[in-house]
């Protein structure tokens, strides 16, 4: 990603100007750099001022319109698509800001002219954790005419989950209900969205210079200052860091029914910073043997060329490093389906068979679908078909504090057998064996963070390798030198091989650092046991530590994991109350309004 300079008119301004300038950039985050790109150019466009041999900016006569980019995100791919979009319409000399929703005051949207809401679909059709007030409210009886808005609206989802996008569906057939008008129309991104969400950034930005050139009364579109892209240093998505493998350690006992690996990475020289609770994405380099796999049933040749984004390469290192080769969504079994006239699969995808088309998605990857509906593509219908390989983000183990220029990964090594055949996980056998470094890159999740007083009980509740970004926490929190109570619940399946960094707990609490854990092991007896249990069994005293301001955190899968435990929240409020379900579920909102009860759920 390029980062935009001005060049400046003559005279140039002294260099202490410009010194100055450069350290209040330094001190600012990414939220708000988009947010100064966007009024800096705003108030040098509304400041006008004739156009100078110099290659000053021509002036702006019309009045200034603001456009705020709202995003709802819940692993930070919303926030960087408002962030790209704030930045190209800063450059515009288009006044614009980014803005969480989870932070907005929802009454002050009809204050707003021109609302574009970047939101993904999290969990099972439900709005990221931290936006259920702002989706209530518009839902709600007290939310007002918007005559006088203008809207756009690019919805993120996975098209494996039976909601697809509904959170971006429910808001624009919401907001056209209460009278505001499009800008364009609805776009929906699955989980391979830069394509589609770089060509929307682009819609929106030709859709603002033209308004700003019909409000100007000319046919040609005003500019702001000269802004020219240098290449930038930043890493990110678009440009992961190479980071060095360090160490890659098992941390599952022999016989254990699972490998879990402790990755390290080092981020020396790379200038990426991360807190806990952040994760990082990793971009994967598909296994060789299932790359093999592909090209051996398919009968197809590695050398064979085929074109992906206007870039010629062979067929074997597209599969390798380009193309998705495990997830299944909808998206992809359609195409397949439509492409080569699959009847089976396009009977599957009538309204009727939704139960069903779930269950083969849920159950199966990209070959199985391959060996179940055999066709004969080319090399270049296959890369056609195939959708772009996606990063995958993992919950970051360790504390800067603790490990300055490392980053630590829990890594569950995905391998299994299933319809006869074996079946791997492209990111997690990358990761068990990466060579020497991984591109990587830090996605912020400032919805999982430690309360800022060091004083504040921590309760932490996580299965699996969900216990990631505790390990994080109490690295930071030790670092601090923090005083607050901590709790930690683990569950996994057996005691002897799957307690994961038992050594480090008991180090915890015997420093006590660590001041409650307990633990669920489903396998270790008859009757399983899990981590929602075992709050059950605690939940007097678990609602005593909320009632003194615990801050509450849940680590682990969306599908099964999560809703129970939240379920067995409810039921510990509803006795610590005394009360009934309602009363227990506005307590718990009212924490997560609060920031005191935050998840990170996959």
């Amino acid at each position: 990603m390029s980062v935009p300079l001005l060049k400046w008119p003559s005279p140039a301004p002294d260099q202490e100007l410009v010194a100055e300038l450069d350290g209040l950039a330094r001190r600012l985050d990414g939220q708000q750099l988009w947010w100064a790109s966007g009024y800096l150019a705003g108030r040098a466009a509304a400041a006008g001022g004739a156009a100078e041999a110099s290659g000053a900016a021509a002036s702006v006569t019309a009045p200034a319109v603001r456009w705020t980019v709202f995003f709802a995100t819940e692993t930070g791919n919303c926030r960087g698509i408002a962030g790209e979009l704030v930045t190209a319409l800063g450059e515009a000399g288009i006044d614009a800001r980014a803005q969480d929703l989870a932070d907005f005051r929802p009454a002050l949207l009809k204050q707003e002219s021109h609302a574009v809401f970047v939101v993904a679909t999290h969990g099972i059709g439900e709005p990221p954790d931290g936006t259920a007030g702002f989706f209530d409210w518009l839902n709600g009886e007290r939310a007002p005419r918007l005559d006088g808005l203008r809207y756009a609206v690019l919805a993120l989802g996975d098209s494996s989950y039976d909601d697809f996008c509904e959170t971006g569906r429910q808001l624009d057939s919401r907001l056209e209900a209460l009278g505001a008008l499009p800008l364009e129309p609805r776009v929906e991104c699955d989980v391979d969205f830069e394509a589609r969400s770089e060509g929307w950034i682009q819609s929106m930005l030709a859709r603002a210079r033209a308004e700003r050139s019909e409000r100007a009364g000319r046919t040609d579109p005003a500019t702001g200052p000269h802004l020219v892209p240098v290449a930038s240093r930043a890493h990110s998505r678009k440009n992961p860091f190479l980071a060095p493998v360090l160490e890659i350690q098992p941390i599952t006992g022999q016989g254990s029914s699972k490998d879990v690996r402790h990755v390290v990475l080092s981020l020396e020289g790379s200038g990426l910073r991360y807190e806990p609770g952040d994760a990082l994405g990793v971009w994967p380099t598909n296994p060789p043997q299932l790359v093999q796999r592909f090209l051996t049933l398919l009968d197809l040749d590695a050398d064979a060329e085929v074109t992906l984004d206007d870039e010629v390469m062979p067929l074997g290192q597209a599969l390798a490093h380009r193309l998705e080769l495990t997830l299944l969504g909808r998206s992809l079994l359609e195409d397949y389906a439509r492409r080569f006239t699959v009847e089976p699969l396009l009977a599957l995808l009538e309204p009727g068979n939704r139960t069903a088309l779930n269950e083969y998605l849920g159950a199966r990857q990209v070959i199985d679908l391959l060996h179940d509906h055999p066709v004969a593509p080319s090399a270049q219908q296959l890369a056609d078909t195939l959708k772009r390989v996606t990063p995958r983000l993992y919950s970051i183990a360790s504390s800067l504090a603790a490990n300055p220029d490392e980053v630590h990964l829990t890594v569950g090594v995905v391998s299994y057998r299933a319809f006869g055949r074996p079946h791997l996980g492209a990111a997690s056998t990358y990761l068990a064996e990466p060579g020497d470094a991984v591109p990587v890159y830090v996605a912020p999740n400032p919805r999982f963070r430690l309360p800022a007083e060091d004083d504040a009980p921590v309760i932490m509740i996580g299965a699996g390798t969900g216990v990631a970004p505790y390990r994080a926490f109490l690295e930071e929190r030790e670092a601090r030198g923090a005083r607050g109570d901590h709790w930690l619940f683990f569950g996994d399946r057996n005691f002897a091989t799957d307690f994961l960094y038992q050594t480090e707990w008991a180090r915890y609490r015997k420093s006590r650092l660590l001041t409650r854990h307990d633990v669920a092991f489903s396998r270790d007896q008859q009757n399983k046991v899990y981590v929602q249990d075992r709050l059950r069994e605690r939940g007097a005293e678990l609602f005593r530590w909320l009632e003194r301001g615990a801050h509450l955190y849940v680590c682990g899968d969306a599908a099964h994991m999560a809703p129970d435990v939240h379920q067995a929240l409810l039921e510990v409020v509803e006795q610590g109350l005394g009360a009934g379900r309602p009363q227990a579920e506005a307590y718990l909102e009212e924490l997560k309004q609060s920031q005191r009860y935050q998840r990170d759920v996959y």
